[in-house]
């Protein structure tokens, strides 16, 4: 078998496009525990106690990671919480 760095090159591009990213929600003064909740639940598709948690931790660590997924997955999420007003971003 030879040596191809085609082949080399072409996996590590395939590796960086599908890196898992997080979508990151930040605390405010603003925003009520229940809206938080809410928008867990409609947006992330997170159950009720997965939800609470975060918002326990945005709270008392002041951010959390509510979501893993590929950036193309979690931009809409990340769109649709910040049009419910919450402080998100995608790292």
């Amino acid at each position: 078998m030879s040596y191809n760095p085609f082949e080399q090159s072409e996996h590590a591009v395939e590796e960086l496009t599908s890196e898992e990213s997080q979508l990151i929600i930040y605390n405010d003064e603003v925003n009520t525990f229940e809206h938080v909740i809410n928008s867990l639940i409609d947006v992330c598709k997170h159950e009720i106690l997965q939800a609470e948690q975060c918002t326990i931790i945005i709270h008392y660590k002041g951010k959390c990671a509510v979501k893993s997924g590929t950036f193309d997955t979690l931009e809409p999420m990340c769109v649709a919480l910040h049009d419910r007003g919450l402080s998100a971003e995608i790292e």
